[in-house]
């Protein structure tokens, strides 16, 4: 019977660590809507910057994968999100499409 205590110990000890990492994570799978792809770095930044001041409710995240830039907006939890806020993006960004992406999470604190 004392393995059986020792066992359940464990168990507290790695869900409680599990815990603890899951607080500390700061991004969630989810979707953003991408705007530009490619190697200018200066366009990448003006795109923000037009969009930021279009959509301020929206973020704005310049991202660096060698050799391109990527523009991509939003932190949206679910692609119904995404595809709602898309139609409105699309109205002045026409190429827009969403992606897949490690979002911001957002807490009400």
């Amino acid at each position: 019977m004392l393995a059986q205590n020792n066992d359940d110990s464990l168990i507290h000890i790695i869900i409680k660590k599990q815990i603890a990492l899951n607080a500390q994570k700061q991004t969630y799978s989810g979707y953003r809507i991408q705007l530009y792809f490619g190697p200018q770095r200066e366009k990448a930044y003006e795109l923000r910057t037009e969009f930021i001041k279009l959509m301020t409710h929206y973020g704005a995240y310049v991202i660096y994968h060698q050799p391109n830039f990527k523009l991509r907006v939003g932190d949206f939890r679910t692609r119904l999100e995404a595809q709602k806020a898309l139609l409105e993006i699309q109205s002045y960004y026409p190429s827009a499409f969403i992606v897949r992406d490690d979002i911001k999470i957002i807490t009400d604190d």
